[in-house]
């Protein structure tokens, strides 16, 4: 990635900073040694800094030697002849197009390690902000346990409000619940009448399949399925819902409907509590109703100078000219009843958002993305000039083909796989350690599934699909949760072994040499670029792929290198380790994953 996405914080929290300013500095001037003109921004903007064999930092000369009308190897040649000793950079070399200059190793293990040590659990945030976030993910309707694909929303907003935190934004996490749609009226008809007067065919689907002391979502969710199935055969029980929607849309909710919602989201949330996903706020739709913002929103969409009113009375907005596909340009925000709609409340919780944070981001779905255009052109004809930021992630689906779906059934549940997952992680962890007690593998196993089912979700970039396979969602080899957790333990394990499992850890950064320790060092120095990146471009699934190179790395280290047994460097090396272990707690403090000192 470029330095244009990866832009440097300062010495006090990053240990490149200095190195970067160093070079920087250094190639102006060797710039204005060959009579090419580069500013300080410039350069750092083009700067790569992912790393290689052939340096740490490489700066690629093409643009320069087309402005200037020189050759860009004939330029890159240049440039490293041209520049200037400097403290922290060991070499500078031209391959091709690039300038490739790399660290000095014992420069760049006394400033990653002492910058770790002495920020602790800090190391790897971010300045303090005063620009204000909200996080809105997850927001699943109240109508029965989650389902993977709809989990996959919940990780994937909860660790990027874990990123937003660590860079140094405050961060407000929100739940928006539905409570007035069709999926939430149809759960509270059903659960409305008397058991014996369900209709044969749902009570046939729910008899039987029901367990003493069942979670809430689980119980009150179990009909939806056949409730479904049955109203698309049954005109009269439409009609009854219907008429119960329009209670809802009205402000007129049963007396029993938030009561059932609540039940329902309690189970919900009781399960994403075991992956460690909780939420600042919960915000209800009917809110907006009750409290006249929605009544606010209507009459200034009424105003809009592409308000169309149709002749029953209901009002529309002609939003041609906001590039939407033709068949969606002619958006209903109110029914010729009065009622309102889904996208009108939600312009009335976005504004809201508005009024209260600098930064509004939604992650949604890739089935939302007519939505979220929809309300970014609702947005403009109300006179709001924000916009919200949205996470689009694509499905989850199962091996057979399709979209896991709670109405039709094929849905692997959460807590299904949570206790799958426990089982699993039990007999892995018993084979390894089996002078556990019962209450320590049983707590092991739960953080490790946990960490199984997170990992494993957040590592896929968000617009790639995830094909669910048990196999791969529980591994505990390769890249997984489960492998960064041991890697964590086993640093634990080498300070406990070495009676230095608490500071201060004195160390020799010139006895750092061997390769593995250098190398090592470099993926560490990374770390608060890479929470930096993950936060400013949502792109969390890089603090998943950072926790396993430097799980990899450690672990190369490890076999390479003796820590206990071996002689002068033996402060150093445990130094190193503690400092991995460190940053690797850190970095599984961003994912959700427990750290597990043993395993």
């Amino acid at each position: 990635m470029s330095a244009s996405q990866e832009t440097p914080s300062d010495s006090a929290h990053d240990p490149w900073a200095p190195l970067l300013d160093a070079v920087v500095a250094g190639l102006v001037h060797a710039a204005t040694a060959v009579g090419v003109g580069l500013t300080a921004a410039t350069i750092r903007d083009q700067l790569n800094l992912e790393g290689g064999a052939e340096g740490d930092i490489a700066f690629p000369a093409f643009r320069a030697a087309q402005a200037a009308g020189r050759k860009p190897d004939e330029l890159a040649g240049a440039l490293a002849a041209a520049f200037p000793p400097t403290p922290g950079i060991a070499s500078v070399t031209a391959r091709g197009a690039y300038v490739n200059l790399r660290a000095d190793n014992a420069e760049l293990a006394r400033a990653t390690l002492s910058l770790v040590l002495s920020r602790g659990g800090a190391y790897g945030e971010g300045p303090k902000s005063s620009v204000s976030a909200c996080v809105e993910h997850t927001s699943a309707n109240p109508t029965g346990p989650f389902h993977i694909g709809r989990v996959r929303n919940a990780i994937i907003g909860d660790t990027l409000a874990r990123a937003l935190r660590a860079s140094g934004v405050p961060v407000t996490t929100q739940y928006y619940l539905d409570d007035m749609g069709r999926q939430a009226a149809m759960i509270t008809w059903i659960w409305s009448k008397p058991r014996a007067e369900w209709p044969e065919s749902i009570r046939r689907a729910v008899d039987g399949e029901e367990t003493p002391g069942e979670k809430p979502d689980r119980h009150r969710g179990r009909p939806y399925p056949a409730v479904s199935a049955y109203l698309k055969e049954n005109p009269e029980a439409r009609d009854e819902v219907a008429a119960l929607v329009q209670a809802l849309e009205t402000g007129h909710p049963p007396e029993r409907h938030r009561a059932l919602a609540q039940e329902i989201l309690d189970g919900m949330l009781a399960s994403l509590g075991r992956l460690g996903i909780f939420f600042d706020e919960l915000v209800w739709e009917s809110d907006f109703v009750r409290s006249g913002a929605v009544d606010q929103v209507l009459e200034r969409l009424g105003k809009s100078p592409h308000a169309v009113r149709e002749e029953n009375g209901a009002l529309a907005i002609d939003t041609a000219s906001y590039g939407l596909p033709k068949e969606s340009t002619h958006v209903v925000v109110q029914r010729g009843n009065g009622t309102s709609l889904y996208v009108t409340r939600d312009i009335a919780y976005h504004l809201e958002k508005f009024s209260r944070f600098d930064r509004v981001i939604d992650v949604l779905g890739q089935d939302h993305r007519l939505h979220a255009r929809t309300l970014e052109a609702l947005l403009a004809e109300v006179g709001e000039s924000r916009r919200p930021s949205f996470v689009i992630y694509q499905d989850i689906t199962v091996p057979e083909g399709g979209r896991m779906s709670t109405r039709g059934g094929s849905a692997v549940w959460l807590d299904q796989l949570l206790e799958e997952a426990v089982a699993r992680a039990r007999k892995e962890v018993l084979l390894r350690r089996e002078d556990l007690a019962e209450a320590d593998v049983g707590r092991i196993a739960e953080a490790v599934a946990a960490g199984a089912i997170r990992y494993h979700i957040v590592r896929v970039a968000p617009e790639k699909p995830v094909v669910f396979r048990w196999e791969d969602a529980l591994s505990f080899e390769g890249r997984s949760g489960p492998f960064v957790q041991y890697s964590y333990a086993r640093a634990s394990s080498v300070l406990r072994k070495g009676g230095a499992d608490a500071p201060p850890y004195p160390f020799d950064p010139a006895l750092l040499s061997h390769p593995d320790e250098a190398a090592l060092v470099r993926v560490l120095a990374r770390f608060p670029a890479a929470v930096a990146y993950a936060a400013r471009t949502a792109h969390v699934h890089t603090i998943a792929g950072y926790a396993h190179d430097l799980a990899d790395q450690f672990n190369r280290f490890y076999h390479a290198v003796p820590v206990l047994n071996s002689g002068v460097e033996r402060e150093s090396r445990i130094a190193l380790v503690a400092a991995v272990r460190q940053t690797l707690g850190n970095a599984l403090d961003l994912l959700g994953l427990e750290r597990l000192a043993t395993m």
